[in-house]
This record gives structure tokens, C-alpha cells and sequence, in this order.
């Protein structure tokens, strides 16, 4: 018995809701930064559910959407690092981490 498509599919919607509802409703930084990688993991789940369901017609499209999901799990990794560097720039030279407290871009 296969799963039916609306399961992981929903899965995935429900993951980027809760991910886009935390990412803006929170004022910690940090916390932001752990809704965006919520939302990127409901867009993996759904890329590689249309990978399995839909795109599975030949060897040499089976094999996208595995690596277009390393590829943006990567970008995933690098946005953490370099938002994570700049949270601890503004803690370091302002000693806050809230959003709508910080003024360091500010002219």
C-alpha cells in the first residue's frame, strides 16, 4: 500500500506555515533564523515528494531533486552561519538580540 501524495504534501504546507507564522511573529533573532530552516525543511519534503510521485520516469530525472535538495540545504547552512555572524556582531558591539531593538544599520 502506497502513501497517498496529500499526506507528505501537507506535511510540507504545514511545515513552511509554521515556519513563515514564527519567522514573522518572533523578535529573537536567533529564533527567526530556526523558522527560516523550518521553512526550507517543508520545501525539501515537498521537492523531493514531487520527486518520488511524479519525476521518477527516467534514471536521469530521478537523481534532481535529491541533489537540488543538498543544493538548498547548503544554502540553508550558509545562511545560518552568516546570519549567525551577524547576530553575534550585534550582541557583541550593542548587547541585543531582538529584531525591532536593533539599530546597528541604521545611518
Amino acid at each position: 500500500m502506497e502513501l497517498p501524495i496529500y499526506y507528505p504534501l501537507g506535511l510540507g504546507a504545514l511545515l513552511f506555515g509554521l515556519g513563515l507564522w514564527g519567522a514573522l511573529t518572533r523578535k529573537n533573532a536567533v529564533r527567526i533564523l530556526m523558522f527560516i530552516e523550518i521553512m526550507l525543511n517543508g520545501v525539501n519534503l515537498n521537492l523531493i515528494t514531487f520527486s518520488r510521485y511524479y519525476w521518477q520516469t527516467s534514471p536521469e530525472t530521478a537523481a534532481r531533486a535529491p541533489i537540488l535538495t543538498l543544493f538548498v540545504m547548503t544554502v540553508a547552512a550558509a545562511e545560518a552561519s552568516v546570519g549567525l555572524a551577524i547576530i553575534l556582531s550585534m550582541v557583541r558591539n550593542r548587547d541585543v538580540v531582538e529584531v525591532d531593538k536593533a539599530t546597528l544599520l541604521k545611518g
